[in-house]
C-alpha cells in the first residue's frame, strides 16, 4: 500500500505514524488514566483487521468471552489495581502483553514471527527464551505443559498453512516464468519504487531477469494494480495465514479454521489453480489460431494510476 495516494490508505497511516508508540494512543488524550489503558478494547483500535486480526482473535477466543461478559464486575476485573497487582478471572491483552505493567509489548508478547508467517519454535536460542517466557505467563491458569502443547498445535496449525501458500506460489511463479501471467510486470503501472518487479518477488533470494529489475531488487506486495492471481497469493498469506496463527495463538480455533483461516487458504488455493488453468488454455488457443494478445492500456495508465508513487517517479524524475 505504500506506493497508493493519502487519501487510500488512511488507515494504515493512522496507527502508522500519528498514533504508533505514543503513550495518549493507549492512555486516551485529555483523560490519561490507567484505569481505562488497561482495558482490552483499548488495543482494539490498531490491533484488528484481516492482516494483524489481533482482537477479533481475542474477542471470540475462550479469554476474550470470559473478559465481555465479567468486566463490569470489579470482583473479577478491578482496573483500579496496577498490571503487577492484577488478580483477573482472566486475561486481557495487557495482562499477557504487558506483563507487570512493563511497556515493552514484544518482551512478553507472542513469539514474534512475522505476523503469523513462520512457526513459534524456530530452533534459534532467542526463540526458545521467548518461548519459555510465554508459557510462564499462561502458566498463571494453566500447566506449564498445557500451555507447550498450545504453542505445540499452534506450529502444526502454522506448518500445514505454509505448505499451502508454497503451492499457491508456486503455481503463481511457473505463470510468470511461462510468460503467460496476464498482465506480466512490464505490462504495468510502475511499482512504488519506479520499476517493474513482480509483486510477489520479495527479498533477493528470488533473483532472475524474469521477474523484473536486477538481481538484489525487491518487489513489493501489492492489493491492487495486479493480476487476480497475485492477489489471491497476497491474500492468502497476509490474511489468511494470519488469521490461522492469530486464532491459534489467542485460543480462537474457529477463527484460525473457518473465518477464512485454513478453509480460506484452501479456497484461495483452488482458486489460483483454476485461474492457471484458464490462463494455459487461453494462451495454447491464441498461439494455435496466431493471436498475439497485447494486454489493455489501463494496467498502464490511467487517472487513478497517475496518483501511483511509481508513476509519479517515472513522470518527474
Amino acid at each position: 500500500s505504500i506506493e497508493r495516494p493519502p487519501g487510500d490508505t488512511a488507515g494504515c497511516t493512522f496507527c502508522h505514524t500519528s498514533s504508533e508508540e505514543r503513550c495518549s494512543t493507549c492512555h486516551q488524550r485529555h483523560q490519561f488514566d490507567p484505569k481505562v489503558a488497561r482495558r482490552a478494547e483499548q488495543c482494539k483500535t490498531c490491533h484488528w483487521g484481516k492482516d494483524h486480526r489481533d482482537w477479533e482473535a481475542y474477542d471470540i477466543g475462550l479469554h476474550g468471552v470470559v473478559y465481555q461478559v465479567n468486566k463490569w464486575k470489579p470482583e473479577q476485573f478491578d482496573f483500579s489495581k496496577k498490571l503487577s497487582d492484577a488478580d483477573y478471572v482472566g486475561p486481557t491483552c495487557q495482562y499477557c502483553h504487558m506483563r507487570g505493567g512493563h511497556h515493552n509489548v514484544q518482551r512478553f508478547g507472542t513469539v514474534y514471527t512475522s505476523m503469523g508467517m513462520s512457526m513459534a519454535d524456530r530452533g534459534a536460542p532467542i526463540w526458545n527464551e521467548k518461548r519459555d517466557r510465554w508459557v510462564s505467563v499462561c502458566d498463571d491458569c494453566h500447566s506449564p505443559r498445557f500451555a507447550r502443547e498450545q504453542l505445540q498445535a499452534l506450529d502444526e496449525a502454522v506448518k500445514d498453512a505454509g505448505l499451502k501458500y508454497r503451492e499457491t506460489f508456486k503455481v503463481a511463479e511457473d505463470l510468470l516464468v511461462d510468460g503467460v501471467l496476464d498482465p506480466m510486470p512490464k505490462d504495468l503501472c510502475p511499482d512504488w519504487s519506479g520499476q517493474h518487479l513482480w509483486s510477489l518477488k520479495i527479498g533477493a533470494y528470488h533473483d532472475g531477469e524474469a521477474y523484473g529489475g536486477k538481481t538484489g531488487e525487491s518487489g513489493e506486495f501489492r492489493m491492487s494494480n495486479c493480476t487476480d492471481v497475485e492477489r489471491l497469493c497476497f491474500e492468502s498469506v497476509g490474511y489468511f495465514q494470519t488469521y490461522i496463527y492469530k486464532g491459534m495463538a489467542h485460543g480462537s480455533w474457529n477463527d484460525a479454521t473457518y473465518s477464512d483461516g485454513s478453509f480460506g487458504m484452501d479456497r484461495w488455493l483452488v482458486n489460483v489453480k483454476q485461474n492457471a488453468s484458464r490462463a494455459r488454455r487461453l494462451a495454447t488457443s491464441e498461439k494455435k489460431v496466431g493471436i498475439t494478445w497485447q494486454p489493455e492500456e489501463f494496467w498502464r495508465t490511467s487517472e487513478w494510476l497517475d496518483e501511483l508513487t511509481g508513476r509519479i517517479i517515472v513522470r518527474n524524475h
